[in-house]
Protein backbone atom coordinates (compact mmCIF):
# COMPACT_ATOMS: atom_id res chain seq x y z
CA UNK A 1 0.00 0.00 0.00
CA UNK A 2 3.05 2.33 1.09
CA UNK A 3 4.40 1.53 -2.55
CA UNK A 4 1.29 2.38 -4.68
CA UNK A 5 0.94 5.80 -2.58
CA UNK A 6 3.98 6.89 -3.30
CA UNK A 7 3.70 5.62 -7.15
CA UNK A 8 0.72 7.56 -7.03
CA UNK A 9 2.18 10.74 -5.75
CA UNK A 10 5.25 10.44 -7.98
CA UNK A 11 2.45 9.75 -11.25
CA UNK A 12 0.59 12.60 -10.41
CA UNK A 13 3.15 15.23 -9.83
CA UNK A 14 4.31 14.51 -13.37
CA UNK A 15 1.01 14.39 -14.52
CA UNK A 16 0.68 17.97 -12.89
CA UNK A 17 3.37 19.08 -14.12
CA UNK A 18 2.74 18.29 -17.28
CA UNK A 19 -0.56 20.11 -17.67
CA UNK A 20 1.28 23.24 -16.20
CA UNK A 21 3.35 23.36 -19.31
CA UNK A 22 0.34 23.05 -21.20
CA UNK A 23 -1.25 25.75 -19.87
CA UNK A 24 1.62 27.52 -20.23
CA UNK A 25 2.17 26.91 -23.66
CA UNK A 26 -0.91 26.59 -25.10
CA UNK A 27 -2.81 29.94 -26.53
CA UNK A 28 -2.96 32.26 -29.49
CA UNK A 29 -0.17 32.91 -28.82
CA UNK A 30 2.33 29.36 -28.67
CA UNK A 31 5.29 29.38 -26.40
CA UNK A 32 7.73 26.95 -26.43
CA UNK A 33 8.96 24.82 -23.73
CA UNK A 34 12.46 26.72 -24.17
CA UNK A 35 11.32 30.07 -24.61
CA UNK A 36 8.70 29.59 -21.34
CA UNK A 37 11.98 28.36 -19.48
CA UNK A 38 13.84 31.18 -20.69
CA UNK A 39 11.08 33.32 -19.59
CA UNK A 40 10.58 32.13 -15.82
CA UNK A 41 14.47 32.96 -15.72
CA UNK A 42 14.01 36.41 -17.12
CA UNK A 43 15.49 35.98 -20.36
CA UNK A 44 12.25 36.43 -22.43
CA UNK A 45 10.91 38.80 -24.51
CA UNK A 46 8.33 41.17 -23.84
CA UNK A 47 5.56 39.70 -25.26
CA UNK A 48 6.46 36.63 -24.13
CA UNK A 49 6.64 38.03 -20.18
CA UNK A 50 3.38 40.00 -20.11
CA UNK A 51 1.82 36.73 -21.55
CA UNK A 52 3.13 33.90 -18.83
CA UNK A 53 3.49 36.61 -16.27
CA UNK A 54 0.30 38.47 -16.61
CA UNK A 55 -2.11 36.48 -18.56
CA UNK A 56 -1.09 32.61 -18.13
CA UNK A 57 0.38 32.40 -14.91
CA UNK A 58 -2.94 34.24 -12.99
CA UNK A 59 -5.46 31.81 -14.49
CA UNK A 60 -3.33 28.97 -13.30
CA UNK A 61 -3.02 30.09 -10.00
CA UNK A 62 -6.58 31.39 -9.35
CA UNK A 63 -7.35 27.81 -10.98
CA UNK A 64 -5.02 25.93 -8.55
CA UNK A 65 -6.35 27.54 -5.42
CA UNK A 66 -10.02 26.63 -6.57
CA UNK A 67 -9.28 23.47 -7.02
CA UNK A 68 -7.81 23.37 -3.43
CA UNK A 69 -11.15 25.40 -1.73
CA UNK A 70 -12.97 22.77 -3.64
CA UNK A 71 -11.25 19.63 -2.87
CA UNK A 72 -11.06 20.26 0.98
CA UNK A 73 -14.32 21.39 1.13
CA UNK A 74 -15.76 18.40 -0.75
CA UNK A 75 -13.54 15.76 1.06
CA UNK A 76 -15.18 17.20 4.84
CA UNK A 77 -18.39 17.10 3.97
CA UNK A 78 -18.95 13.85 2.10
CA UNK A 79 -16.97 12.92 5.85
CA UNK A 80 -19.63 14.98 8.36
CA UNK A 81 -22.79 13.98 6.51
CA UNK A 82 -22.01 10.36 5.86
CA UNK A 83 -22.43 10.87 2.25
CA UNK A 84 -20.13 10.61 -0.79
CA UNK A 85 -22.18 12.09 -3.19
CA UNK A 86 -22.10 15.27 -1.01
CA UNK A 87 -19.92 18.13 -2.47
CA UNK A 88 -20.63 21.86 -1.94
CA UNK A 89 -22.11 22.48 -5.35
CA UNK A 90 -24.84 19.85 -4.67
CA UNK A 91 -25.96 21.10 -1.87
CA UNK A 92 -26.11 24.45 -2.21
CA UNK A 93 -23.25 26.09 -0.58
CA UNK A 94 -22.07 27.45 -3.66
CA UNK A 95 -25.10 29.15 -5.25
CA UNK A 96 -25.45 30.57 -1.70
CA UNK A 97 -21.95 32.49 -2.34
CA UNK A 98 -23.11 32.60 -6.16
CA UNK A 99 -26.21 34.35 -5.25
CA UNK A 100 -24.33 37.29 -3.38
CA UNK A 101 -21.59 37.80 -5.58
CA UNK A 102 -24.06 38.17 -8.61
CA UNK A 103 -25.61 40.86 -6.96
CA UNK A 104 -22.57 42.48 -6.33
CA UNK A 105 -20.79 42.38 -9.67
CA UNK A 106 -24.76 43.07 -11.41
CA UNK A 107 -25.83 46.05 -8.61
CA UNK A 108 -26.12 48.99 -11.54
CA UNK A 109 -22.71 48.27 -13.38
CA UNK A 110 -22.11 46.74 -16.64
CA UNK A 111 -18.47 45.58 -15.57
CA UNK A 112 -16.81 42.18 -14.80
CA UNK A 113 -13.77 40.72 -13.51
CA UNK A 114 -10.81 43.27 -14.16
CA UNK A 115 -13.47 46.08 -14.92
CA UNK A 116 -14.58 45.60 -10.98
CA UNK A 117 -14.25 48.62 -8.78
CA UNK A 118 -11.58 48.50 -5.97
CA UNK A 119 -14.30 48.12 -3.34
CA UNK A 120 -16.43 45.95 -5.03
CA UNK A 121 -13.47 43.39 -5.79
CA UNK A 122 -12.58 43.29 -2.06
CA UNK A 123 -16.24 42.49 -0.86
CA UNK A 124 -16.58 39.81 -3.22
CA UNK A 125 -14.86 37.21 -0.79
CA UNK A 126 -16.65 38.83 2.36
CA UNK A 127 -20.12 38.80 0.72
CA UNK A 128 -19.58 35.65 -0.78
CA UNK A 129 -19.25 33.83 3.07
CA UNK A 130 -21.65 35.71 4.16
CA UNK A 131 -24.16 34.02 0.89
CA UNK A 132 -22.88 30.56 1.63
CA UNK A 133 -22.63 30.55 5.34
CA UNK A 134 -26.36 31.89 5.42
CA UNK A 135 -27.20 28.93 2.94
CA UNK A 136 -25.17 26.28 5.51
CA UNK A 137 -27.14 27.94 8.11
CA UNK A 138 -30.38 27.30 6.71
CA UNK A 139 -29.56 23.92 5.88
CA UNK A 140 -28.45 22.89 8.92
CA UNK A 141 -31.12 24.39 11.01
CA UNK A 142 -33.82 23.05 7.99
CA UNK A 143 -32.51 19.42 8.33
CA UNK A 144 -31.88 19.58 12.70
CA UNK A 145 -34.38 17.36 14.15
CA UNK A 146 -32.98 15.99 17.37
CA UNK A 147 -29.46 16.30 15.47
CA UNK A 148 -28.18 16.15 12.14
CA UNK A 149 -29.24 12.98 10.07
CA UNK A 150 -26.67 13.39 7.19
CA UNK A 151 -29.58 11.44 5.21
CA UNK A 152 -32.19 14.88 5.70
CA UNK A 153 -28.71 17.22 5.64
CA UNK A 154 -28.37 16.44 1.76
CA UNK A 155 -31.35 16.21 0.51
CA UNK A 156 -32.30 19.44 2.17
CA UNK A 157 -29.11 20.86 1.14
CA UNK A 158 -30.35 20.03 -2.52
CA UNK A 159 -33.91 21.67 -2.31
CA UNK A 160 -31.60 24.56 -1.26
CA UNK A 161 -29.72 24.62 -4.06
CA UNK A 162 -32.41 24.31 -6.40
CA UNK A 163 -34.53 27.01 -4.70
CA UNK A 164 -31.10 29.56 -5.42
CA UNK A 165 -30.53 28.88 -8.33
CA UNK A 166 -34.50 29.72 -9.28
CA UNK A 167 -34.40 32.64 -7.89
CA UNK A 168 -30.62 33.54 -9.68
CA UNK A 169 -32.44 33.22 -12.97
CA UNK A 170 -35.37 34.73 -12.04
CA UNK A 171 -33.04 37.82 -10.81
CA UNK A 172 -31.20 37.54 -14.02
CA UNK A 173 -34.52 38.02 -16.14
CA UNK A 174 -34.40 41.57 -14.96
CA UNK A 175 -30.94 42.56 -16.36
CA UNK A 176 -29.70 43.92 -19.45
CA UNK A 177 -28.60 41.66 -22.14
CA UNK A 178 -24.77 42.85 -21.52
CA UNK A 179 -25.23 41.84 -17.87
CA UNK A 180 -26.95 38.31 -18.26
CA UNK A 181 -24.79 37.13 -20.50
CA UNK A 182 -21.73 38.09 -18.21
CA UNK A 183 -23.69 36.63 -15.07
CA UNK A 184 -25.07 33.29 -16.73
CA UNK A 185 -21.08 33.34 -17.58
CA UNK A 186 -19.93 33.49 -14.13
CA UNK A 187 -22.39 31.20 -12.68
CA UNK A 188 -21.40 28.69 -15.44
CA UNK A 189 -17.90 28.62 -13.44
CA UNK A 190 -15.30 30.55 -15.75
CA UNK A 191 -11.82 32.21 -15.10
CA UNK A 192 -12.41 34.94 -17.69
CA UNK A 193 -10.75 37.87 -16.69
CA UNK A 194 -8.26 36.66 -13.98
CA UNK A 195 -5.63 38.38 -12.51
CA UNK A 196 -2.89 38.38 -9.60
CA UNK A 197 -5.50 40.59 -7.19
CA UNK A 198 -8.05 37.76 -7.46
CA UNK A 199 -5.31 35.14 -6.48
CA UNK A 200 -3.46 37.37 -3.43
CA UNK A 201 -6.68 38.55 -2.23
CA UNK A 202 -8.17 34.74 -1.20
CA UNK A 203 -4.65 33.07 -0.34
CA UNK A 204 -4.22 34.12 2.95
CA UNK A 205 -8.36 32.76 3.71
CA UNK A 206 -7.33 29.68 1.60
CA UNK A 207 -4.22 28.66 3.83
CA UNK A 208 -5.81 29.51 6.59
CA UNK A 209 -9.10 27.21 6.80
CA UNK A 210 -6.83 24.50 4.92
CA UNK A 211 -4.39 23.90 7.64
CA UNK A 212 -7.74 24.18 9.91
CA UNK A 213 -9.69 21.24 8.23
CA UNK A 214 -5.45 19.58 8.22
CA UNK A 215 -5.85 19.99 11.95
CA UNK A 216 -8.72 18.30 12.39
CA UNK A 217 -8.04 15.35 10.01
CA UNK A 218 -7.67 12.84 12.88
CA UNK A 219 -10.99 14.28 14.11
CA UNK A 220 -12.71 13.13 10.27
CA UNK A 221 -10.95 9.98 10.52
CA UNK A 222 -13.13 9.26 13.86
CA UNK A 223 -16.50 11.10 12.18
CA UNK A 224 -15.85 8.68 8.75
CA UNK A 225 -16.42 5.72 11.28
CA UNK A 226 -20.13 6.92 12.21
CA UNK A 227 -21.58 8.94 14.93
CA UNK A 228 -21.98 6.08 17.65
CA UNK A 229 -18.09 5.10 17.21
CA UNK A 230 -16.81 8.91 17.27
CA UNK A 231 -19.06 9.46 20.63
CA UNK A 232 -17.85 6.50 22.26
CA UNK A 233 -14.53 7.52 21.74
CA UNK A 234 -14.65 11.13 23.04
CA UNK A 235 -15.77 13.23 20.15
CA UNK A 236 -18.11 15.80 20.41
CA UNK A 237 -20.19 15.08 17.47
CA UNK A 238 -22.40 17.53 16.76
CA UNK A 239 -19.68 20.68 17.92
CA UNK A 240 -17.23 19.17 15.45
CA UNK A 241 -19.82 18.71 13.09
CA UNK A 242 -20.71 22.64 12.88
CA UNK A 243 -16.85 23.65 12.95
CA UNK A 244 -15.66 21.44 10.12
CA UNK A 245 -19.23 22.22 8.04
CA UNK A 246 -18.17 25.72 8.54
CA UNK A 247 -14.97 25.02 7.57
CA UNK A 248 -15.95 23.94 4.32
CA UNK A 249 -18.71 26.43 3.49
CA UNK A 250 -15.75 28.85 3.53
CA UNK A 251 -13.40 27.61 1.18
CA UNK A 252 -15.93 26.76 -1.16
CA UNK A 253 -17.32 30.55 -1.04
CA UNK A 254 -14.01 31.65 -1.61
CA UNK A 255 -13.59 29.48 -4.79
CA UNK A 256 -17.30 30.62 -5.56
CA UNK A 257 -15.90 34.16 -5.36
CA UNK A 258 -13.50 34.37 -7.94
CA UNK A 259 -14.31 31.06 -10.30
CA UNK A 260 -17.83 31.36 -10.21
CA UNK A 261 -20.42 28.27 -10.12
CA UNK A 262 -18.93 25.43 -10.31
CA UNK A 263 -19.98 21.81 -9.69
CA UNK A 264 -18.10 18.36 -9.36
CA UNK A 265 -14.94 19.64 -8.25
CA UNK A 266 -15.28 18.63 -5.12
CA UNK A 267 -17.00 15.47 -6.46
CA UNK A 268 -13.99 14.27 -8.43
CA UNK A 269 -10.91 14.91 -6.25
CA UNK A 270 -11.89 13.39 -2.65
CA UNK A 271 -13.34 10.24 -4.65
CA UNK A 272 -10.03 9.89 -6.57
CA UNK A 273 -7.95 10.81 -3.75
CA UNK A 274 -9.62 7.93 -1.80
CA UNK A 275 -9.24 5.29 -3.65
CA UNK A 276 -5.54 5.69 -4.62
CA UNK A 277 -4.30 6.69 -0.68
CA UNK A 278 -7.25 5.06 1.31
CA UNK A 279 -9.81 7.30 3.42
CA UNK A 280 -7.05 8.74 6.10
CA UNK A 281 -8.05 12.21 5.57
CA UNK A 282 -4.19 13.80 6.09
CA UNK A 283 -3.20 11.97 3.22
CA UNK A 284 -6.17 11.76 1.12
CA UNK A 285 -7.15 16.06 1.49
CA UNK A 286 -3.59 17.10 -0.28
CA UNK A 287 -3.72 14.47 -2.69
CA UNK A 288 -7.75 15.32 -3.36
CA UNK A 289 -6.62 19.00 -3.58
CA UNK A 290 -3.98 18.04 -6.27
CA UNK A 291 -6.38 16.22 -8.13
CA UNK A 292 -9.14 19.17 -8.59
CA UNK A 293 -6.39 21.99 -9.26
CA UNK A 294 -4.85 19.80 -11.91
CA UNK A 295 -8.49 19.10 -13.29
CA UNK A 296 -9.34 22.64 -12.82
CA UNK A 297 -6.09 23.80 -14.76
CA UNK A 298 -6.64 21.38 -17.49
CA UNK A 299 -10.70 22.33 -18.03
CA UNK A 300 -9.47 25.91 -18.23
CA UNK A 301 -6.69 25.57 -20.64
CA UNK A 302 -9.34 23.12 -22.96
CA UNK A 303 -11.47 25.04 -22.78
CA UNK A 304 -10.00 28.82 -23.33
CA UNK A 305 -8.25 27.32 -26.67
CA UNK A 306 -10.69 24.03 -28.35
CA UNK A 307 -13.25 26.56 -29.77
CA UNK A 308 -11.18 29.63 -29.77
CA UNK A 309 -12.44 32.62 -30.46
CA UNK A 310 -15.07 31.32 -27.96
CA UNK A 311 -14.52 30.91 -24.73
CA UNK A 312 -16.23 28.13 -22.85
CA UNK A 313 -16.80 28.13 -18.67
CA UNK A 314 -14.37 26.29 -17.50
CA UNK A 315 -16.95 24.86 -15.14
CA UNK A 316 -19.46 23.55 -18.27
CA UNK A 317 -16.12 21.44 -18.98
CA UNK A 318 -16.04 20.23 -15.40
CA UNK A 319 -19.98 18.84 -15.64
CA UNK A 320 -19.64 17.38 -18.85
CA UNK A 321 -16.91 14.70 -17.26
CA UNK A 322 -18.78 15.01 -13.44
CA UNK A 323 -22.27 14.16 -14.49
CA UNK A 324 -21.18 10.81 -15.88
CA UNK A 325 -19.15 10.30 -13.04
CA UNK A 326 -21.89 11.00 -9.96
CA UNK A 327 -24.42 8.64 -12.10
CA UNK A 328 -22.38 6.21 -11.92
CA UNK A 329 -21.47 7.16 -8.31
CA UNK A 330 -25.37 6.83 -7.59
CA UNK A 331 -25.70 3.53 -9.00
CA UNK A 332 -23.30 2.22 -7.26
CA UNK A 333 -24.96 3.11 -4.31
CA UNK A 334 -28.05 2.02 -5.24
Amino acid sequence: MKKRRSRSYIVLSLVFLGILLLALSWGTYQISLSDIYKTIMGKGNLLQSTTIWDIRMPRIGIALLVGICLAASGSVLQTVTGNELAEPGMIGINAGAALMVVLVISNKTTNYYDAIGASALYIMPVVAIFGACMSGIAIYLLSYKRGVSPTRLILTGIGVNVGINAFISLYQLNMSRGDYNQVLTWTSGSLWGSSWRFFWLILPGVMVFLVAILHKAKILDVLSLGDEIATGLGVQVEKERRILFFFAIVLAALATSVAGNIAFLGLLGPHIAKRLVGPVHRRQIPLAALISSMIMIFADTFSRNMFSPIEIPAGIMISIVGVPYFIYLMMKEA
